[in-house]
Formats: C-alpha cells, sequence, structure tokens
C-alpha cells in the first residue's frame, strides 16, 4: 500500500489543456496560453491571496539547511500511527529523517512500532517524557482525536513542528487554542488531510483565482464534495484483540482522560472509538475534512463560514449485522451545508452505509471544474453563455496524486524552508469551524451562524451560544 505509485515520480505527463471544440478566436488562444504556464507551476506554493503566516519565516532553529536531518518522533502508534511509521520510514532517505522514539498508551502498540522502526528507537508510555528529548524535531502525532490538542499544544511548547491527524482537534475552543500557539511559535502544522497536496487542487485555484481577463471560471457560486464507504456489519467495527482488554496493557484511565463521560475499561470503545462521541465526530472529524480541506483549498482564498447546517442519521443500523456489536453514538450518513462571505456554498456528503459518489465539483459562473477523485486531473467545462469564448479542456496526468508520502514531504519540505504547507494553520482553522459547527447543528437541531470578527457561535435570531465542548453536552 506504501509503496510508490510511478505516478508520483513523474511530472506532469500532459501539461496541455485538450481542446475538444473548434474554432480558436484569439482571446481563447491567449487564455490557453497562460493557463498552460500556471500548469507547471510547483506544487506546494500556497495560493491564498493574502499573504499567509509562515510562508516568509526564516527556517526552523537548528534545521538551518535543506541536507540537515530531522529527528521524528511518533506520539499515537495505533493502526495509523504505524501506517505513518511505515510511510516515513519507507521515504526516511529521500526526506532525510531519522525516526528516534515512540509513544502510546498501550505497551503492545509502543512494541509495534518500535519493531517497526527497528534499531535503538525509544519508547514512551508518558508523551510528557517523549517531549523533554531536546534533539527531536517534528513530532507525527496519531492518537484518538480527543488527545490531538493536548498533545499538539505540549509539542509546540516543547518547541516541536507538528503533523496532527484530522481533524485538528476534537472541539472548537481546542481549535483556536493550538491556532493561536502556532503563530505564537511560528513552527510549522500540516494537517492529515493528504488531498491538499494533490495538484489538482492547486490547478483549481489558478484557474479561479486568473486576473479577470483571463479568468475562464467565474465567480465561484458552489462546490460539492463526497466520501462514501459502504459496510455490511458497521463501519469502524474492527476485532477487539485480547491486549486491549489487559489493564495491565493498556493504561485506560490515561486514555480517556480528557473526556467528560468516563466509564470502566472497555476495550470496545477503546479499540471502535470513531463509533462513539465522547472521543470523536464520527463521519464529520474522520471522512469529511478529507474533502473539506481541499475543497476550500482550491477556492485560492480559504474563509471562514458564515453559516452551517448538517443533517446526520442512521438509516441502516449496521451495527445490529451480526448482532452484538453495540449501537454506535455517530450517524451512519452526514450530510454539510456551509455558506461563505463569498456567497458561495459548499456541500459534502460522507456516508458508511451507500459508496456511491457523484464526484467533486466547483461551480463557476462562466464554467465548472470537475475534479479527478485523486487530484489526477481536472475537466473544466464553460457554460453554454460563454461557449464562444472558453473552450472545454482537460488537465490530465497532474502530478502528485493524493499521498500520504507527498502530504509528508511537503510537512518535512516545509520545516526546512519556513513556507507554509499545504494543510496549513490558516487553512485547518477554517475547515475545523465548518466541522464543529455541522456537529453543533446536527446534535442540536439548529443553524449555526459564526461571527468571525469575535470568534462566537450564533443562531439565526443572534443569541450566542457557547461552542460545545467537554461537559457541554451528552455524550462528551
Amino acid at each position: 500500500m506504501l509503496k510508490g505509485n510511478s505516478r508520483l515520480e513523474r511530472i506532469y505527463m500532459n501539461q496541455d489543456a485538450t481542446k475538444t471544440q473548434d474554432g480558436g478566436a484569439t482571446r481563447r488562444e491567449f487564455i490557453k496560453k497562460s493557463t498552460l504556464a500556471a500548469t507547471a507551476t510547483a506544487v506546494g506554493v500556497n495560493l491564498f491571496k493574502t499573504p499567509v503566516y509562515g510562508q516568509n519565516q526564516a527556517p526552523s532553529a537548528g534545521v538551518t539547511g535543506a541536507n540537515n536531518r530531522l529527528r521524528v518522533a511518533y506520539i499515537g502508534t495505533g493502526n495509523q500511527g504505524q501506517f505513518h511509521i511505515s510511510s516515513q520510514k519507507e521515504h526516511a532517505d529521500q526526506n532525510n529523517i531519522e525516526q528516534v522514539a515512540v509513544c502510546d498508551l498501550a505497551k503492545t502498540r509502543q512494541k509495534q512500532a518500535a519493531d517497526l522502526i527497528g534499531g535503538n528507537v525509544k519508547i514512551f508510555e508518558n508523551y510528557e517524557e517523549l517531549l523533554a528529548m531536546k534533539d527531536i524535531d517534528a513530532i507525527t502525532i496519531a492518537t484518538c482525536d480527543h488527545w490531538h490538542c493536548k498533545t499538539a499544544l505540549a509539542a509546540l511548547d516543547a518547541g516541536k513542528h507538528i503533523y496532527v491527524e484530522k481533524p485538528m482537534t476534537r472541539y472548537l475552543p481546542e481549535a483556536f487554542q493550538l491556532y493561536d500557539k502556532v503563530k505564537s511559535t511560528g513552527k510549522i502544522l500540516q494537517v492529515g488531510s493528504q488531498g491538499c497536496t494533490a495538484q489538482a487542487w492547486h490547478k483549481a485555484a489558478e484557474l479561479i483565482n486568473a486576473p479577470e481577463k483571463d479568468n475562464q471560471v467565474g465567480k465561484v457560486v458552489w462546490a460539492q464534495g463526497y466520501y462514501c464507504r459502504n459496510s455490511k456489519n458497521g463501519e469502524w467495527n474492527l476485532p477487539v484483540p485480547e491486549w486491549a482488554k489487559d489493564p495491565k496493557d493498556l493504561n485506560w484511565d490515561k486514555w480517556q482522560e480528557p473526556v467528560h463521560d468516563k466509564q470502566a475499561q472497555n476495550a470496545e470503545a477503546y479499540i471502535r472509538w470513531r463509533k462513539y462521541y465522547p472521543y470523536c465526530a464520527g463521519l464529520l472529524g474522520d471522512l469529511a475534512p478529507h474533502r473539506l480541506l481541499p475543497l476550500m483549498l482550491a477556492t485560492g482564498n480559504p474563509e471562514f463560514p458564515t453559516r452551517v447546517v448538517s443533517l446526520g442519521s442512521k438509516p441502516i443500523h449496521a451495527d445490529a449485522t451480526p448482532p452484538g456489536n453495540p449501537e454506535r453514538d455517530v450517524p451512519e450518513q452526514v450530510e454539510i451545508l456551509a455558506e461563505f462571505p463569498s456567497g458561495m456554498t459548499l456541500v459534502i456528503v460522507v456516508s458508511t452505509v451507500n459508496a456511491h459518489s457523484p464526484g467533486f465539483t466547483i461551480y463557476g459562473h462562466k464554467s465548472s471544474l470537475e475534479i479527478g477523485s485523486s487530484g489526477e486531473r481536472i475537466k473544466l467545462t464553460p457554460e453554454k453563455e460563454w461557449t464562444d469564448d472558453i473552450d472545454l479542456q482537460t488537465f490530465d496526468g497532474l502530478s502528485p496524486i493524493e499521498s500520504v508520502p507527498e502530504h509528508e514531504k511537503n510537512w518535512f519540505d516545509c520545516i526546512r524552508s519556513g513556507k507554509s504547507p499545504n494543510a496549513n494553520i490558516d487553512l485547518a482553522i477554517r475547515a475545523q469551524v465548518v466541522i464543529s459547527l455541522a456537529e453543533m447543528s446536527n446534535r442540536m437541531n439548529i443553524m449555526c451562524v459564526w461571527d468571525e470578527k469575535e470568534r462566537k457561535i450564533k443562531t439565526t435570531d443572534g443569541k450566542e451560544m457557547a461552542a460545545i465542548t467537554y461537559g457541554t453536552i451528552e455524550p462528551s
């Protein structure tokens, strides 16, 4: 799974926009030439209209040049954490990194992670002890969601750069804590939404933000994205190993420390934590970020939302097949509708009970952009009113495609250069507002209005509402 895809080893296979209509007015040829030039722009250049925090930073302290080796450690070494360990080990020479330490609350997972790395890797149960290592440059955090904020804040305080799995935090107040900390420390944070490194989303931003006289897309009206899967036996109903039931193996009390609704040791909840609200937002935190962040990035100027509404349902009750699986708290199917100050609306649908996906499209006033599922292509289709001026075009072979190793490489490169990574803190905080307001909307049966200047949530009649967090809603 982690082996290099040959497409990742290529530069653009076809940088030409394929012309599929007859004609060729002078204006259209000029537009095409401009588009071709834009296609060659290297991935990783930040496409926000205004300067982005971090782009002009000096390289990280202790990382004075591209040839300096980065020492990397891991907090949270379950399935996803071990995936990152394997990925970064495979590409260690390319990224010039050394894997030096692992931390997990389960002894079995500590050993599994250490065995993957090999050598004299150090093992910790408490992340505070790992972070006390002065020679660690960067931390990959793949804990359960309720530990993202505490470990990331501590790592930043310890002077480390952060790769944190999505969602950035469990709740919105934590997200702004982390946002402010990144700003004050100047460290590089990358959120694990690897689609953001796929070239198609960056190419879309170039097209959308082209100068008005050359712009083939026009003002963006709305966009849609989907992440749909299906499961007979219920998503996340993973096998529960015997070691997870052993109090001597797993530090259960520490694992559930941040949550409000604590319980006696429960191996099912530990292994299948994505089913339960105290530990996550379900599909809103797991699958939605993979579509939300790239689509927001593709606008070229990601915004905070103005209004968010979300619906979630459990139409299948797949946990009942086979009988005996506890019922999940979180929905099996979720829809998000978000509105932004520019007037764009965004629809995200995530499902675990039907895998059919209509695709990813950004709809502009002049043309629509259909994005390949791996970020490998764009099809630009003009509205009929503009077909005299704009050709139907495709941009094929865009590279890199969606890839965890490429996303990790972008993070390592930015640590050295001081540039802002593709899933940076400015994009992540905007996406987290959408995710957190969507959870509030669904669980509290309301539409959430966001006041960007005051960082406050309001109802449609202007009443201020506190953001949900641990202990403010059940279960949490």
